[in-house]
């Protein structure tokens, strides 16, 4: 069963709050509810109803987005929306009763190349999962059918599957130019047919690390404040770009007396030739130009 956790996000309207899920809600389209009426279809929208400042419910593929009335102020109500809805969503309640299960979901995919030669990235135009993860063989992909039909291909080396799209490496004996439309066409066709990506029970990366993707604020407690604003610098200017390029970077740990930060790599930058020219004269001179003397080296545990 899946567990779910809330983080509370600002948008830039002041009456609106985004609640920000772990795993998917819905997966053909966004909805929006002005009314407990307009709600029939949503369980979930429809119990929100209940809390009087609730204006409007907005439910797309990760997130709960509340507008509230002037009576109330966020700060003084966020916290307990954010347990209420992770009590009912955690009890296995409905969220949507979704129409036309039946018919394929409008997804377009396409192939994007990466810095790692040996790495596709296969980019879909909706989000198919909530967190990272990685196979690096069949055994390991029993919990993603996804990565399991990829596998079957005899030239597939490893699969990572993050938000909105799907590394694949090779082995040299495929060239892209006779694969990729192979690898795009499965993909697009497993996400139209609405097949489960990632069974519920699977363990992402950040589970397996001990690590959030988006450190909550229990895990920050845990760290030392270096190693949070660490983090802070990693989440908000790394993550985004090595996401682009299909991959993706972990906190590890910091070492004090050394002042080494031990980082993962994950998906298209594991094992890329160039990961290394990024990881020293752009993550770590990164790191040295916010943190000044408090950080002397970077160091990837797997590459």
């Amino acid at each position: 069963m899946k567990e779910y956790s809330i983080t509370v996000v600002k948008t830039n309207n002041p009456n609106i709050l985004k609640f920000e899920t772990n795993h998917l809600l819905v997966q053909r389209k966004n909805y929006e509810y002005k009314n407990i009426d307009e709600a029939k279809n949503s369980p979930l929208a429809q119990q929100l109803f209940y809390l009087p400042f609730i204006k409007t419910v907005y439910i797309s593929g990760d997130f709960i987005g509340l507008e509230r009335y002037d009576i109330v102020q966020w700060e003084d109500v966020k916290d307990e929306v954010a347990q209420q809805l992770v009590e009912y969503l955690n009890a296995g309640e409905p969220i949507v009763i979704e129409e036309d299960m039946d018919k394929p979901i409008p997804v377009t995919v396409y192939a994007e190349v990466t810095p790692n030669p040996s790495t596709m990235k296969f980019v879909a135009s909706k989000k198919i999962v909530g967190s990272a993860f990685e196979f690096k063989n069949i055994d390991e992909a029993r919990d993603s059918k996804l990565a399991t039909a990829l596998f079957q291909f005899p030239f597939v080396k490893q699969v990572f599957i993050d938000e909105n799209y799907v590394s694949v490496s090779k082995y040299e004996v495929a060239e892209w130019e006779d694969i990729s439309i192979e690898l795009r066409d499965v993909i697009r066709n497993f996400i139209a047919d609405g097949k489960e990506i990632v069974a519920d029970n699977a363990k992402s990366l950040h589970t397996e690390a001990q690590v959030s993707e988006t450190v909550s604020a229990e895990n920050k407690i845990a760290l030392d404040e270096t190693s949070q604003e660490i983090v802070d610098i990693l989440e908000e200017y790394v993550k985004p770009a090595v996401a682009s390029d299909g991959g993706n970077i972990m906190f590890k740990s910091y070492d004090k007396e050394s002042k080494t930060v031990n980082v993962i790599l994950q998906g298209a930058c594991s094992g890329c030739p160039s990961s290394t020219f990024t990881l020293k004269n752009g993550i770590e001179t990164m790191l040295k130009n916010m943190m000044g003397d408090k950080v002397n080296e970077v160091v990837a545990l797997n590459g």
